[in-house]
């Protein structure tokens, strides 16, 4: 069997020292002697796509423990262009992509890891995360957070390219204040990458074009997100996960961790192997 490449780290009496600081922070020798999956989360309380990242990488680390892995989660940061539109900060978007990649690279890389499940879900998050899986040439999958639901106004589905609609509308004096308060109020309904084919939708679904992730695990038609599941739509689209009530979808996270198997198997090799697979057959 192939030496885990997390031995540079953990095996050996010259490693004696940062084992030490390995166990300063909880880790047991067992938890040492298992591959180290980084598990990078773009979780933030700026970016309404990730908003409700720190549920789904908590599921994410239940997964890696369940495959005989050990999770180390690693932050990451994102932009949200919706926000940063319209000013100087969208200056700082297309860049954060390559900030994001380089972070994620200097992390592995720096601290021999052994896989990689990314967990981001907007705009330059999600290339940024893949740029940086690519180029290390490691096992690497990606369960982003899905899609925001439509929001409801006038009894019409909405979503944020309305809300653009709305402010031009306002100018032309066709709406008054009002109206644009209730479409500002309804047209978001909850957490998730906005919905329409913008860069977020359009980059998940070209990452599960070329096996990058699990399916069912992060497009926009099927959201993995708590904060998304008030849509009769959305649920029944999942309705063949049978045993698992919308309530349990809604309010706790046990019912995604108990599919994460499932939902590792189908994640494509030999592009991006899954990361429960591959333990398991101790092919990292």
């Amino acid at each position: 069997m192939r030496q885990l490449r997390s031995a540079q780290v953990t095996q050996g009496v010259e490693r004696a020292p940062a084992r030490s600081l390995f166990y300063a922070m909880g880790y047991t020798k067992e938890e040492l002697d298992r591959p180290l999956i980084g598990v990078v989360s773009a979780h933030s309380e700026i970016v309404p796509g990730h908003f409700n990242l720190d549920k789904i990488t908590e599921a994410v680390k239940a997964g890696v423990r369940m495959a005989g892995g050990t999770p180390i989660m690693i932050p990451a940061i994102g932009v949200c262009d919706g926000i940063a539109m319209g000013h100087a900060g969208m200056k700082y978007s297309l860049a954060s992509r390559e900030l994001i990649a380089d972070s994620v690279e200097t992390m592995t890389m720096a601290h021999a890891l052994d896989g990689l499940v990314l967990v981001p879900n907007c705009d330059k998050i999600v290339p940024g995360m893949v740029m940086a899986a690519v180029r290390m040439n490691i096992p690497a999958v990606v369960c982003s957070g899905g899609a925001m639901m439509p929001g409801l106004v006038d009894n019409e589905e909405v979503s944020l390219s309305k809300m653009f609609e709305a402010v031009g509308a306002r100018k032309a004096n066709i709406i008054d204040d009002a109206k644009l308060f209730e479409y500002e109020t309804n047209t978001c309904p909850g957490c998730g990458s906005c919905a329409g084919m913008y860069t977020a939708n359009s980059m998940n679904c070209v990452k599960r074009l070329v096996s990058l992730c699990p399916a069912m695990a992060h497009c926009p038609m099927f959201p993995v997100d708590v904060c998304s599941w008030q849509s009769t739509q959305a649920w029944q689209s999942w309705n063949w996960w049978k045993g698992i009530s919308r309530q349990e979808i809604s309010s706790t996270p046990e019912a995604f961790i108990m599919q994460l198997p499932v939902i590792w198997h189908w994640a494509a090799p030999p592009t991006a192997y899954c990361i429960c697979w591959r333990l398991q057959t101790k092919q990292v």
